[in-house]
């Protein structure tokens, strides 16, 4: 099972929306960015999903600062392609930010390149 966990402003709306998907083999949680943190460095939790009003900073961080930035990305306000997103967690990508605004465009397409690895 992968865990994603979400977090941020709109931490609760990503959650739900990635729900919605029902993705096999994907369980979604909403967490803060410390626990976020502790639980992807841990291995109990596999990707992270954080939010803020322009997806360029306060989304990731603390996970930024405690899991680097080689663990991280900001999509900023962009939308990413399925491609874009794979390519990514074949580069050891598992923090992901993007703005607000984008939820409903950004969310599905990041889970489905999650749920399509796998952990």
């Amino acid at each position: 099972m992968t865990k994603i966990l979400t977090g941020g402003v709109g931490k609760a709306q990503v959650a739900e929306t990635v729900q919605k998907l029902a993705l096999d083999g994907v369980d979604v949680a909403v967490s803060s960015d410390m626990e976020a943190a502790m639980k992807l460095r841990a291995g109990q939790a596999d990707y992270y999903l954080g939010t803020c009003h322009t997806g360029a900073g306060a989304s990731l961080g603390v996970l930024l600062g405690l899991l680097g930035s080689g663990a991280c990305h900001t999509f900023g306000r962009s939308v990413p392609t399925e491609d874009e997103v794979r390519a990514l967690i074949g580069d050891g990508k598992k923090v992901f930010g993007f703005g607000m605004d984008q939820i409903d465009a950004a969310a599905p397409v990041i889970a489905r390149a999650i749920a399509a690895h796998g952990a």
